[in-house]
């Protein structure tokens, strides 16, 4: 695989060297909470070693509203999926989250400070009214297409949501993969502490077409992720690998250890059940 020419931006992020620098954005000096998270990531990440290769950043709008449609497979995809705007003259990415965050004594405080949106789904579609309005306004919205994390670091299920809020909008649909993130956190083990010096690599494709049905919307952009997380993964492993088989963070269509895309499937309806009855005593 031929490696392009990167610049290197704060130290982590690699791009490719083609790509444009963008000019801040006005609206970024009002951003105070954004600030301070990216002040206190940026080195804490550079403190770990880690180098982030982001490539397609050329597919996202310097300006008007964009809706970032990532995979989750880690909790640091939060990150990965904030890339695209951040780097393009540093807009901030409105996630929609899910209502345990917001709930939460820390992290809700900072989901609200950086205008984060709630997702609750005992209140229906009001999410997705939220999303398709700061879109209106001009703004970045971020989605995890297929709800929740992950354990089987494939994409699982997609949910309509991403489709209905671009149709409704007008927003450009904006697929992202990134591979690497699952090394540092994910669902069923313990954060990795420490200078560990793991890459992330991410790519970014044009935005896809929302003509159609919401399901059909669904499905094009899943093929679009997938062909973006196959790059992701190829590259991946051209530039770190090779990897030894067995690996608890490797899929296990690639020799991992990792549940296999149905035994993920088993496991998140045996929490939905045990969560629903966990419920019902309260």
């Amino acid at each position: 695989m031929n490696e392009p020419d990167y610049r290197v931006e704060n130290g982590i992020f690699y791009i490719p060297a083609d790509v444009p620098v963008v000019p801040i954005q006005p609206g970024w000096k009002r951003e105070r909470m954004y600030q301070a998270i990216r002040n206190t990531m940026i080195p804490l990440l550079r403190a770990k070693g880690v180098k982030i290769f982001v490539h397609g950043l050329e597919n996202v709008p310097v300006e008007g509203p964009a809706l970032v449609a990532t995979n989750h497979i880690g909790y640091y995809d939060f990150i990965a999926g904030a890339l695209p705007g951040m780097l393009r003259g540093r807009r901030p990415t409105r996630y929609m989250a899910k209502k345990e965050l917001f709930d939460h004594w820390l992290l809700g405080p900072v989901c609200r400070s950086v205008r984060h949106i709630e997702v609750d789904r005992s209140l229906g579609a009001d999410s997705i009214i939220t999303a398709v309005e700061r879109l209106e306004d001009g703004e970045v919205v971020g989605i995890f297409p297929d709800g929740t994390l992950s354990p089987s670091f494939e994409l699982s299920d997609f949910k309509t949501g991403a489709a209905r809020i671009a149709q409704q909008s007008d927003a450009p649909l904006i697929p992202v993969a990134a591979w690497g993130t699952q090394r540092f956190w994910t669902k069923g083990r313990k954060p990795s502490l420490g200078r560990n010096h793991y890459p992330i690599v991410i790519n970014i494709g044009p935005a896809i077409s929302t003509d159609g049905t919401a399901e059909e919307v669904t499905q094009r952009l899943k093929d679009a992720m997938q062909e973006l997380l196959d790059v992701s993964r190829a590259q991946y492993n051209d530039r770190f690998g090779p990897f030894p088989p067995g690996l608890d963070w490797m899929p296990a269509s690639m020799g991992g250890s990792a549940p296999t895309l149905e035994e993920a499937r088993v496991i998140k309806e045996r929490e939905k059940a045990e969560r629903a009855r966990k419920k019902g005593k309260k």
